[in-house]
């Protein structure tokens, strides 16, 4: 009778999914086989009987004996020598149940169900019941969640679309698999399985989630902040996310948490899946391939990308935690700063040594030097005594400026002596211990105390510091450091309690071993929740925190810069990759750093260029310069005692080839500026990996030694010493390289055309040269350079067309003030459509009052015209090289109106 009743509820689920839910037209299935339950003796053997490359880790909080694995109901098989690190001895067998799916329902998102634990599992404060809820939210997107229904949770607290009905139709289908529980997503058409996490049980108790799941194809990106290269080594990797302050080195976690990832699968068609869950993790990735989620609290929120590309995978992502902020023009020019700076006079001579080389600047920075007793909105009043007028001659200069604020509030001074301090206690805005009062660490200043930006009076406090100092001192933007957060002592100066936050019964593998290595007490409160729930938080609600602060205070677009960041953070401010050292390694390391922030939604990112920590070479400096040329935020900066590393610092060789390198930057600013806009509009990146534009060409998949910069510029660093050649490859079709051309004309090399069927190819790369390459089809904006964008706003500008074999291109310009708050918003700017074909180029909206058009280059005219007319007029002084097949055309038209470029 039992029999018939499981197999009659087993077909109702089969059919309930298959009528309700699939498309690809599989049915849901049960393996039928009984696992030994905990406690109850080992699997038997043919049960495990599982591939090593297929085998998930029973016992991942701690090592396992024999006796104790077996005791568990799983399968102990000690790992060869040589076999590689990672690979389990104690692993599931095939079958294990956990979770069985119980009372399918239809709802008015998509589907819900009773996860009923079907035996006791090995973990304390283990989780009977669950509910499932499926949400088909779009067309490209799905959603389903796990939680306890019998208690509140924590979710993080990131605003994500609402969506009260389901989809009409999807790209994907469903499955729920009833016994042992699994969901199954699928690719509409085609049936690929993109997710299935029936390959290892589900774990639900109060400080251990796992969830694992099958994967299409071992190229994943995605996972961040991590050294690593582009595409993840899928063989047993262990990816941690714990937001810590550490010195970029590969396999530990740094400053930030981003639970994303990308799958290309075969034939270039790509998926994502997001985890909104802000706890300690480890992400395990397993050759067969497959992939474990394990954290420490909160619920299991999945978000499922359909894609079908890569690039709109990223862009459907950003749909959910939000598309980047637009930066300030200004904020995109060359950035300045030392720890080092130790006054306003040496700071002033920086700036001065800056315009005496004729190097373009448009921020200048302070780092801790500036401040008195490195406390926050203070000033030291000898050594920077004149810090406002410094700032105000810098605005009359054409210059802006940032300065550094860490989160650590110094709490030593005498009551009345620190305002900070005094009215964050009044207003109760500080991070508690256990007994209530505020946690107190250690940072820069010595002991501190920690705002809790989860509450809504420490956003106002926050303001009113902020503008009490800028009242003194006008500074444009922010750096905000030390937030993950950083401390100097474990987790306070008294310690932290004895209990279950600070010591979990699992610890993923956070550097330091501990929750509480280099930072606060897990258990602290905050207003939200937890520390533990909270820590990767940190710097995201800073940001927000800082980025509404200042455009209250200043009325215009913000500019923040944050070490520590989380999912949605390119909402509010930009990122620096951190610590970096001065080495060859880390500069080729900032390419995929780069591109990963740019999946993850923050294309404002840039490493440090010629490296923090350590000294830098000339010649690794002249190479981290041309590379930072196209980081979309570009910042030399420099620790304290390391040899001068400003681009005037060097020989006048190596100061020709970085002025060349900056100079051809702010050429480019047109261009990059429009992209941001893109990113910020439409959810788009701006420095990308090749395989987001090229997703069907497998070699591209790998590529993290160039980056494009949106869809028509290709960058091809050198990235080791000694080298004055370097291998690109290149897509199928037609390269122009940059040298020579328009605004551009003597920044780079000789003239060369790429014509190419997907290969790679060596270029000539001498020192004071970096390979940039323009792909057919685009135009591209230019400006003349000058030393700060406020300056090169007002010169006249240019455009290079690409043309294709068939003689077309296309490009486009967005033009506002450069600064005003939500100018696309409220519909204050001009976008410009450029359009070229076969032998004339056209302007057809738009308008740019006061900027001429100077110059127009045109790559890939076949033969040379007989004449060129500019508005119908004949234009006598175009030249013509048929060696290159570039066509050079000075103009002077006024680009607030329509113009018409025609040869023949």
């Amino acid at each position: 009778h039992r029999l018939l009743q499981h197999l009659c509820l087993f077909h109702f689920l089969v059919v309930a999914v298959n009528s309700s839910v699939s498309r690809d037209g599989q049915e849901g299935s049960s393996s039928g086989r009984e696992a030994a339950e905990p406690g109850k003796g080992p699997a038997e053997p043919g049960r495990c009987e599982v591939p090593p490359s297929h085998r998930f880790d029973c016992g991942p909080e701690r090592l396992l004996a024999r006796a104790g694995c077996e005791a568990r109901g799983c399968c102990y098989a000690p790992v060869p020598s040589g076999a590689g690190g990672g690979q389990p001895w104690c692993f599931f067998p095939r079958g294990y149940r956990s979770y069985r799916a119980e009372n399918l329902t239809t709802t008015a998102q998509g589907y819900s169900a009773r996860l009923r634990r079907v035996a006791p599992s090995f973990l304390p404060g283990d989780v009977g019941t669950l509910r499932l809820d499926v949400a088909l939210e779009t067309e490209s997107r799905l959603r389903f969640t796990l939680r306890d229904p019998a208690r509140q949770r924590y979710e993080v607290p990131l605003p994500t679309p609402r969506v009260s009905t389901r989809a009409a139709s999807t790209l994907y289908g469903v499955q729920v698999l009833e016994d042992p529980f699994g969901l199954v997503v699928s690719r509409w058409p085609g049936g690929q399985v993109l997710l299935n996490t029936s390959v290892a049980p589900l774990f639900f108790a109060d400080q251990f989630l796992q969830i694992s799941t099958s994967l299409p194809s071992r190229f994943i990106s995605g996972l961040g902040e991590h050294l690593a290269p582009l595409i993840l080594d899928t063989a047993w990797t262990k990816v941690t996310l714990w937001n810590r302050d550490m010195a970029p080195v590969p396999q530990v976690n740094l400053y930030g948490s981003h639970p994303f990832y990308l799958v290309i699968e075969d034939g270039g068609s790509a998926h994502g899946v997001f985890l909104l869950n802000s706890n300690a993790m480890d992400v395990v990735l397993q050759p067969s391939p497959a992939l474990t989620w394990r954290t420490t609290g909160g619920i299991l929120d999945f978000y499922v990308f359909l894609g079908p590309d890569p690039k709109s995978v990223v862009r459907q992502y950003l749909d959910v935690v939000g598309f980047p902020f637009m930066p300030p023009y200004w904020g995109l020019g060359f950035h300045l700063c030392r720890w080092g700076y130790s006054s306003t006079t040496t700071t002033r001579q920086a700036v001065a040594n800056m315009s005496a080389a004729r190097f373009p600047l448009d921020v200048q920075w302070n780092d801790l030097d500036y401040m008195d007793a490195k406390r926050d909105f203070t000033f030291n009043k000898e050594t920077f005594k004149d810090y406002p007028d410094m700032v105000r001659d810098f605005h009359q200069r054409g210059l802006h400026y940032v300065m550094i604020v860490d989160p650590g509030i110094s709490s030593s001074g005498p009551p009345g002596t620190y305002k900070p301090y005094d009215e964050g206690l009044k207003r109760g805005v500080f991070i508690r211990n256990a007994t209530g009062q505020p946690l107190i660490g250690k940072v820069w200043p010595g002991p501190t105390a920690f705002p809790d930006f989860t509450n809504p009076k420490t956003h106002e406090w926050w303001h009113d510091m902020l503008k009490d100092f800028h009242d003194q001192v006008p500074f444009d933007g922010m750096w905000i450091d030390m937030n993950e957060p950083s401390n100097f002592v474990e987790g306070s100066q008294d310690g932290c309690p004895d209990n279950s936050l600070e010591k979990p019964p699992y610890v993923p593998g956070v550097f330091g071993g501990r929750l509480q290595a280099g930072t606060i007490c897990a258990s602290s409160q905050q207003f939200l929740s937890s520390h533990y729930n909270l820590h990767s938080l940190y710097g995201l609600t800073e940001a927000i925190a800082s980025h509404n602060a200042l455009l209250r205070i200043r009325g215009k677009r913000p500019f923040v810069i944050s070490r520590s960041t989380f999912a949605g953070h390119g909402r509010y401010a930009g990122h620096w990759t951190g610590d970096v050292k001065s080495n060859w390694e880390q500069l080729s390391y900032s390419v995929p750093e780069v591109l990963l922030f740019n999946l993850f939604g923050v294309p404002l990112v840039g490493a440090d260029i010629c490296g923090f920590l350590g000294d830098t070479s000339e010649e690794l400096c002249v190479r981290w310069t041309q590379l930072g040329a196209f980081y979309p935020f570009m910042r030399n900066h420099n620790d304290h005692g390391n040899r001068p590393q400003e681009p005037y610092a060097f020989s006048p060789a190596a100061q020709d080839a970085m002025r060349k390198a900056l100079r051809l930057r702010y050429s480019l600013l047109p261009y990059l500026y429009t992209l941001f806009h893109r990113a910020h509009a439409a959810g788009e990146t701006v420095a990308r990996p090749l395989f987001l534009e090229f997703p069907k060409d497998p070699n591209t998949w790998t590529v993290d030694r160039q980056l494009l910069w949106g869809r028509g510029l290709l960058v091809t660093p050198v990235l080791e010493a000694g080298q004055t050649k370097v291998s690109g490859y290149f897509p199928a079709g037609t390269w122009y390289s940059l040298a020579g051309v328009g605004a551009a004309a003597g920044l780079l090399g000789a003239d060369s055309t790429i014509h190419s069927k997907g290969q790679w190819i060596l270029l000539p790369a001498p020192l004071d040269t970096i390979n940039v390459h323009v792909r057919a089809g685009h135009i591209l904006p230019l400006q003349e350079p000058a030393f700060s964008t406020a300056e090169s706003r007002k010169k006249g500008m240019a455009l290079v067309v690409a043309l294709t074999p068939d003689g077309f291109a296309r490009g486009e310009l967005f033009w506002d003030d450069g600064e005003s708050w939500q100018s696309f918003e409220k519909g204050d700017y001009t976008e410009t459509l450029f359009l070229a074909s076969h032998v004339s180029i056209l302007r057809t909206r738009g308008h740019l009052d006061g900027i001429l058009l100077e110059a127009v280059t045109v790559l890939g005219v076949t033969s040379p015209p007989r004449q060129v007319l500019a508005n119908g007029a004949r234009v006598d002084d175009f030249s013509y090289r048929s060696d290159t097949q570039v066509l050079r055309v000075p103009v002077s038209l006024p680009m607030w109106e329509q113009f018409v470029i025609t040869w023949s």
